[in-house]
């Protein structure tokens, strides 16, 4: 089979989505399917996979609680629909359509089978509530609808209509096993780590820190190990001048070393305030095998099966965070049994099931004769 997928955010910009869509593509490859990426692009330099077809730039734009790197207009759109042209596919699988990017101007040029992933937890988008109507002529267009999560399936239900088929979100869970911890880490003195982006207010880091001016005060040897883009001096300046020296922000990381700085401390945090539909960095984190404390978001204790692969805190709450990683850091045991649900319920998203499970809708909207030709771009859409 021929799969087109495409991605609404820039590439290079780390992000949930932009990883499930490249560990789609990569776990499609080895079942044997040809695959092509379309997807936003920032540096006209940097090394990409042999799959991704760059679509040009994008602009930062405010989207479900954050800020995303996006690609609209006249330009883009005549790019998607080359590269629809270009790529004679079986099935085209949009993301995140409701996004004003690439998605939705594939779902307005396409024509044949379409299949989108629905990632979006935002249940009180005032966004998607106005842009519905305007939405809903693509959306028909879609043939099988994926959700990754229960909550990302609820935004879809309640603001655009129609219902979905629900698929978690992958993730590579050999990839992360094993790895060499940084030099020095976890250290006698206990570390709690974090990976998320530094300056977004819903991943939690606030909260975090705030925690850790009193765990670091009562804790001499701890530590805190930081990664993700953003600026580092900012957080440093967050840290009150006595802990700072404790505090070590690596900013962005390339896989290797994200790897090792989940085997680099004694409990890994997500401290997410909402907006998530399931966590990726959360799934990483489980494959390593890291002690967890996670935020009680729905989607967190959905994959943490509500506290038995890792320790919940009240979301928000820096005193309750703090109980949390006290117990934990206390507790070696506690973190032995933590760490080996966390390995045993992690399998259930590894990319073996999941892009299998993928695939299977793929089938669903193809003609059961076999008399559908390839994806087309159809007449022209204004944007």
């Amino acid at each position: 089979m021929r799969v087109g997928l495409v991605c609404p955010y820039t590439w290079e910009v780390p992000g949930g989505v932009q990883q499930h869509v490249g560990d789609l593509a990569e776990a499609l490859l080895q079942l044997g399917h040809e695959v092509s990426v379309l997807a936003p692009c920032d540096s006209e330099e940097a090394e990409l996979p042999s799959y991704l077809v760059s679509a040009g730039r994008a602009v930062p734009v405010p989207y479900n609680g954050s800020v995303a790197r996006l690609s609209f207009g006249f330009r883009a759109a005549g790019r998607v629909r080359r590269w629809i042209r270009e790529g004679a596919f079986d099935v085209l699988h949009v993301h995140e359509p409701a996004a004003p990017s690439l998605s939705l101007l594939a779902c307005w040029a396409a024509e044949g089978p379409i299949v989108a992933t629905f990632h979006a937890s935002n249940p009180r988008s005032r966004a998607l509530a106005v842009s519905a109507g305007v939405l809903q002529p693509a959306l028909e267009k879609i043939n099988g609808r994926i959700a990754v999560s229960d909550a990302a399936r609820k935004t879809l239900v309640e603001h655009l209509g129609g219902d979905a088929v629900l698929i978690p979100n992958g993730v590579a869970v050999d990839r992360y096993a094993e790895a060499r911890p940084f030099e020095g880490w976890p250290g006698e003195g206990g570390a709690i780590g974090f990976l998320g982006r530094l300056d977004e207010p819903r991943k939690g880091l606030g909260v975090l820190l705030d925690a850790f001016d009193v765990l670091g005060r009562e804790r001499p040897g701890l530590r805190l190990l930081i990664a993700g883009p953003g600026d580092t001096g900012e957080v440093a300046d967050r840290v009150a001048p006595e802990l700072r020296e404790r505090v070590v922000a690596l900013g962005r990381v390339d896989e290797v070393d994200k790897v090792r700085a989940y085997h680099s401390v004694d409990v890994f945090c997500a401290p997410n305030l909402g907006g998530e539909s399931f966590g990726i960095v959360l799934a990483e984190a489980m494959s390593a095998g890291a002690p967890i404390l996670a935020s009680d978001i729905p989607a967190f204790a959905h994959v943490l099966r509500d506290g038995e692969a890792g320790r919940l805190f009240a979301t928000g709450d820096p005193a309750d965070l703090a109980r949390g990683a006290a117990e934990l850091l206390d507790d070696p045991e506690r973190r032995r049994v933590l760490s080996r649900a966390a390995r045993a319920a992690v399998r259930a998203y590894d990319w073996h099931t999941v892009a299998a499970d993928v695939v299977r809708v793929y089938e669903t909207v193809l003609p059961l004769d076999g008399s559908g030709g390839p994806v087309t771009a159809g007449r022209k859409e204004s944007v």
